[in-house]
């Protein structure tokens, strides 16, 4: 029995139209004992999409119909898996204001929310990191190295678990070395050890927890878990909790990685944001 706290739906433009009911009777088929619904959340109205696709979040206007649909499934399915309600937030650097704004907008609705970095700007321009390994590749051409993409990264991860968003925090980092995603076709050769280390402290003082996110098993290029396990054993050499998460964006992707991962890792269930539901 475990928890997956990090799932796709049908409002994903990069995702697949699986219906709810699908997600839903597939992790009770598989046993899961909860699932936390964490579409990506609507980007600020005045950032530009860097996606070739445009494709990287799930539209404003859609926010309300995503909610609504919650409430349905955790009514229909309360008797056989408990469900959750919740947010994968983008942080982006010059934008807090914006996603301060959104959070305190859709807080009543949340049960969970991550808190993610995919956007990287450099030189004045805006990259989406895991779109595919051309954007990638670029990203390490315009940076002048593999190292600085990385630097750039952590740093912008760093800067999201000491952003304060008051009482409207998440408390959940998202798969915190997603930059490892194409590391097949850009190995890494220099120690980026020091910068995991102070986001775990960081994430740790401010009392959050890691999302143990099982996709980069699944991706060609990676072949690891994110983070990794000597990530993961730091973690809990400082009591941070560790949330499974598929990040599944089809049926299909339900429990992703999980048979992989550590199994000495101590998973738990995400806390509720906000403790009165």
């Amino acid at each position: 029995m475990y928890y997956d706290g990090h799932v796709h739906t049908p409002f994903c433009p990069h995702g697949s139209p699986d219906t709810f009911e699908t997600y839903i009777e597939r992790a009770i088929s598989l046993g899961l004992k909860g699932i936390t619904f964490t579409e990506h959340a609507p980007l600020p109205k005045t950032f530009h999409d860097p996606a070739p696709d445009k494709d990287s979040a799930m539209a404003y206007q859609d926010l309300n119909a995503y909610f609504q649909k919650l409430h349905e499934m955790k009514n229909k399915y309360k008797e056989r898996i408990e469900i959750r309600s919740g947010l994968e937030i983008d942080f982006i650097e010059g934008y807090e204001e914006d996603t301060h704004q959104l959070l305190r907008e859709v807080w009543p609705e949340l049960d969970d929310a991550i808190l993610s970095v995919h956007f990287l700007k450099i030189d004045e321009t805006f990259y989406c990191m895991d779109f595919d390994e051309i954007v990638f590749g670029g990203m390490v051409e315009r940076s002048g190295s593999l190292a600085a993409v990385y630097q750039n990264y952590l740093a912008a991860v760093k800067k999201s678990v000491d952003h304060s968003f008051n009482q409207f925090q998440p408390l959940r980092v998202g798969h915190i070395t997603l930059a490892k995603k194409f590391q097949k076709l850009f190995p890494v050769d220099f120690d980026y050890s020091k910068e995991i280390l102070q986001i775990l402290e960081a994430v740790s003082n401010r009392g959050m927890s890691l999302d143990y996110n099982g996709a980069g098993l699944v991706k060609p290029f990676c072949q690891e878990a994110y983070p990794p396990l000597w990530v993961i054993n730091e973690a809990q050499k400082r009591k941070i909790p560790l949330i499974y998460g598929s990040d599944a964006h089809t049926v299909k992707g339900l429990g992703q990685g999980f048979d992989t991962i550590n199994a000495s890792a101590k998973l738990t269930t995400p806390l509720l944001l906000n403790r009165t539901k």
